[in-house]
């Protein structure tokens, strides 16, 4: 994508969202595209999929729910229940599609899985799940599934392994999740098991 389409994709975001979902998106944007800069991935892609991320997180459950199944997206439990905070990845891969022109399908998977993540991610999948968690402005999110004390060695992390970075944050996730008694979708949870699998190996 050229440097004049995201521009304009960037004064989109900022009409589409809240003050600062928009400031979130753009913290996930620049840092996926540092991410990418480091472990050689596509540099714009990083920043489309970064800020198209969230591109449907300000419009009601029941608008994206009605998107999903416009478009026959394969919608887990969790996603679907009333009010769930994972449905807006999956309505936001068809927005991206479907509003923004997006046709890279990598770019459009990586919106999908950013709140889940999934097994067999590509690079750009992850760098956009890890650059979610990181961004700049999570330390002041009021409500973040993000263990702000790990942040830093998370962040570090992420510069180094990717792989290795996908297993502490998943581990951080569910783990917060277990002790809130919030529910845990499935496919988080394959994806931790997949990837600590994966690391673990890659150390062998």
């Amino acid at each position: 994508m050229k440097a004049t389409n995201l521009a304009k994709l960037r004064k989109e975001m900022e009409q589409a969202l809240e003050r600062k979902r928009y400031e979130h998106t753009l913290g996930v944007a620049y840092t996926a595209a540092n991410l990418a800069m480091v472990h050689g991935v596509d540099v714009e892609k990083a920043l489309t999929a970064g800020m198209l991320h969230d591109c449907a997180k300000c419009i009601s459950h029941h608008k994206q729910l009605t998107i999903c199944r416009k478009h026959k997206m394969m919608l887990s439990e969790i996603e679907s229940e009333n009010h769930s905070p994972l449905l807006h990845a999956k309505a936001g891969s068809c927005l991206a599609r479907k509003k923004y022109g997006i046709t890279d399908e990598e770019i459009l998977q990586a919106i999908s899985y950013h709140t889940t993540g999934r097994p067999h991610m590509s690079p750009l999948e992850k760098i956009i799940y890890i650059a979610d968690y990181i961004e700049p402005g999570r330390e002041r999110a009021k409500r973040s599934y993000a263990d702000v004390q790990n942040l830093q060695e998370v962040r570090k992390m992420a510069y180094q392994d990717l792989d290795k970075t996908l297993c502490k944050i998943l581990s951080d996730t569910l783990d917060y999740l277990s002790r809130k008694g919030g529910k845990i979708d499935s496919m988080t949870r394959d994806t931790y098991e997949y990837y600590c699998q994966t690391y673990q190996g890659n150390r062998e």
